[in-house]
């Protein structure tokens, strides 16, 4: 017999394992699934208890046939995919492909948590069997998505745009999205003024103080008057310190990292997207050349929403504080933290596999990126292993006259793990509105103050914030949607959709996001719903922990689904069609404009369509009215229309500017803009297509870019981007040959004709 076989899921994982397992084992990885729900079709046959078909991914053959190749004479495979619900997936499929009749090898189910000779020793010394719980979990999942999307995404194509899609965790996060830009829109400034007095103590440094209340009320000034009003009777006071509150808070330090929050730190932190972040997540956890071709899983694995960590990893950190910190900053014992009631805790926090990998030691041998995150998640790991913090505050209340003012200050008394780590949140509060710390002088009860400024300020009560990446992270883990690992691609897929755009690290709706947002939660108020989604992830969760049967779970989803599908492809409102009406009117003939929605998406067009054909463009303003675009035609000078006598303007088109006629939609001449002016250089080729008899001459595309296209265009819309010469091939008899510049060849002649092949 030969020697065991491990197979992983990642090439690089395999590379990293086989310098810990040397020649006592075999390695092969899937490159990530080798089976899955085929691509062209439904695949799930609902009628037989939502069987799925799963075929071969395609161009995995050769995949799979090396690994038949590789296990052909083992008797033991220890399948060692990502411990995850993925993971379980593909360890499952590459079983069932090498399984044989009447025998075969044994299967063993390893969990990776972490990339290390320990790590792997430990793993392979305390095999599974093959979680059919987890497999369930994850093809239940799967049958769901593929459900929502095969069944409602064509609906979508008939009664929207071709092409779009539906998805049942991304279109709820698209619908978070535009409802806080209608909640925006929606939004009325409240005014209000705050008045700030600038003093001055005994001793530095001076101070600002908050008007707080009045005669013991809380006090609201909500316009320039009343403030006025207020600073009147404030000149004449006395400004008293009344009372001080000094206290020392202890703040301890955050546990590491889970999926979703080393997520929203990144984002914050480095500006990284939750895909990016991800994508270097898994480069650390699956292993880096140290020097001399030592590869070390540096983290462990990063899908993970469970905050504990080993008795021996926490000691780890503990060891290293007192070398580096001193025994004041370290623990007499380790700190666990309690994971939330919802959390999986079949991984580990992340954290670093080992705490002596210090980002120094490793930064010669990671890339920028690599570094900015390992040491992140190294200092977050260590810092949760550090003393508390401790802060003495100080309050100060004001006197002045029947007013009261109001001051705070705090200063660090002992750093404890705030000497080597703070969250972006916890950096954000440590600091004013002016970047700086906030700094009471000493003071004293009775103590009088000097008047340096008092001054007013009015303020407008703000809307709410649209969803950066990392609050809408935040949203979705709140409110129970979706799962950590599965953020980065849902973040990744509304962007690619274009139901949404991230503009200046803000997440706003495209108007067809909005367009297709309300159909679905119109027809499928339940599927794409907030608590529904959640509850579903959260009947996944049973599924895997076998507090659930899946096959429960998939009709009482389909229960609702079914129904909601064959009223929706009856009723759904036709965007494409009919439109969605506005309150706008027709210009040209007075009739309602509908919101369609064309092969470039949205655009306003009347309703009296075919008998009129007015159609634009729009906006939305920041109230979200709309506002038709007019077109910026520009007037060709001395150009009539031969069929109306009304003057020709220049309009830009797919193939370039074109003379279209100013009494556009009820006269649609066009003409070619470049038969009729001489900027237009001719190449002295005749035009090659059929029946033509213009000239191919030089113009610019949209972007200015050169190209080369017929003078009769619009008529004529032949085009290239190489040159013509009027210089026909010698091999074939082409009408002309193009110029063409390469960096391998430079310039050479070229056939038109590819299948000629003709070069000079």
């Amino acid at each position: 017999m030969s020697k065991p076989l491990v197979i992983v899921e990642s090439p690089t994982k395999e590379r990293t394992l086989k310098k810990y397992l040397g020649n006592q084992y075999k390695v092969a990885s899937t490159v990530g699934h080798i089976k899955d729900l085929p691509q062209k079709e439904f695949g799930i046959d609902v009628e037989n208890r939502f069987a799925p078909k799963y075929v071969t991914v395609p161009g995995k053959q050769k995949v799979i046939k090396a690994l038949k190749t590789a296990a052909q004479d083992c008797s033991e495979v220890y399948l060692a995919p990502d411990p995850d619900r993925e993971g379980e997936a593909i360890a499952w499929h590459t079983a069932d492909i090498l399984k044989k009749k009447g025998g075969g090898p044994r299967f063993y189910r390893v969990l990776f948590h972490e990339l290390t000779k320990k790590g792997v020793e430990d793993a392979l010394a305390k095999t599974e069997s093959l979680n059919e719980n987890k497999y369930k979990a994850q093809q239940t999942r799967r049958i769901l998505d593929r459900l929502v999307g095969y069944e409602i995404s064509p609906i979508l194509w008939k009664k929207v745009k071709y092409g779009l899609s539906a998805g049942r965790v991304q279109s709820v996060a698209v619908r978070m999205i535009c409802e806080r830009e209608r909640e925006i829109q929606a939004f009325e400034p409240v005014e209000y003024w705050s008045v700030t007095a600038h003093l001055e103590g005994d001793n530095p440094p001076p101070f600002a103080a908050k008007l707080a209340k009045k005669d013991g009320k809380k006090l609201t000034i909500s316009n320039e008057q009343a403030a006025n009003a207020v600073l009147d009777e404030i000149k004449q006071a006395d400004f008293i310190v009344d009372k001080i509150n000094r206290k020392t808070v202890k703040r301890n330090p955050y546990p590491p990292f889970i999926t979703s929050k080393l997520q929203q730190d990144a984002i914050r932190r480095l500006r990284f997207s939750a895909k990016k972040t991800m994508t270097v997540a898994q480069q650390l956890y699956e292993g880096l050349d140290l020097g001399h071709g030592e590869y070390v899983g540096l983290i462990t694995y990063m899908r993970t929403d469970s905050t504990r960590i080993s008795a021996e990893a926490a000691n780890e950190a503990l060891d290293l504080i007192r070398q580096s910190f001193g025994s004041d900053y370290a623990l007499d014992k380790p700190r666990f933290f309690k994971n939330k009631n919802k959390a999986q805790d079949a991984h580990e926090a992340i954290r670093p596999t080992s705490v002596y990998n210090t980002p120094e030691k490793v930064a010669p041998y990671l890339s920028r990126d690599q570094l900015s995150l390992y040491k992140l998640i190294w200092k977050r790991f260590v810092a949760s292993q550090m003393a508390q913090a401790l802060i003495d505050q100080q309050s100060v209340n004001i006197n002045a006259g029947s007013y009261l003012f109001t001051a705070s200050g705090s200063t660090v008394k002992f750093p404890g793990f705030l000497a080597l780590y703070q969250s972006a949140d916890e950096a954000s509060e440590a600091k004013g509105k002016n970047g700086e710390k906030t700094e009471l002088p000493e003071l004293s009860e009775g103590m009088r103050l000097a008047v340096k400024q008092i001054e007013p300020k009015q303020h407008f009560t703000a809307p709410p914030p649209r969803y950066s990446e990392a609050s809408l992270v935040k949203a979705l883990e709140e409110n129970g949607i979706g799962r950590p690992s599965t953020y980065a691609a849902i973040l990744s897929n509304i962007q690619d959709k274009e139901y949404v755009r991230l503009e200046k690290g803000n997440f706003y709706p495209s108007e067809l996001g909005c367009i297709v947002s309300d159909l679905l939660v119109e027809n499928f108020p339940d599927i794409f719903n907030v608590d529904f989604t959640a509850q579903m992830e959260n009947d996944l969760d049973r599924v895997e922990a076998s507090e659930a049967e899946a096959m429960d779970v998939l009709n009482r989803f389909y229960q609702v689904f079914e129904s909601r599908v064959t009223t929706a492809a009856d009723q759904m409102h036709s965007v494409k069609g009919v439109g969605v009406p506005t309150d706008l009117s027709c210009p040209v003939c007075g009739k309602r404009l509908r919101i369609k929605v064309g092969k470039n998406g949205p655009f306003l067009a009347c309703e009296g369509y075919p008998e009129c054909t007015y159609s634009r463009n729009y906006t939305r303003d920041e109230k979200g009215r709309i506002h038709p675009v007019e077109p910026d035609h520009g007037a060709a000078e001395g150009e009539i229309c031969d069929k109306c006598g009304r003057p020709m303007v220049v309009k830009q088109g797919k193939y370039g500017d074109f003379l279209a006629c100013s009494g556009y939609p009820e006269c649609k001449n066009t003409r070619s803009l470049n038969g009729n002016m001489k900027n237009a250089p001719p190449t002295g080729v005749k035009c090659p297509e059929e029946g033509c008899d213009g000239e191919l001459v030089e113009r610019k595309s949209k972007r200015g870019k050169i190209f080369y296209g017929c003078s009769r265009f619009p008529d004529c819309t032949y085009a290239l981007w190489d040159k013509p010469v009027p210089k026909p091939c010698p091999q074939c008899g082409a009408p002309f040959l193009v110029e063409k510049t390469t960096k391998k060849e430079g310039t050479v002649l070229k056939c038109i004709n590819k299948a000629c092949g003709y070069k000079e």
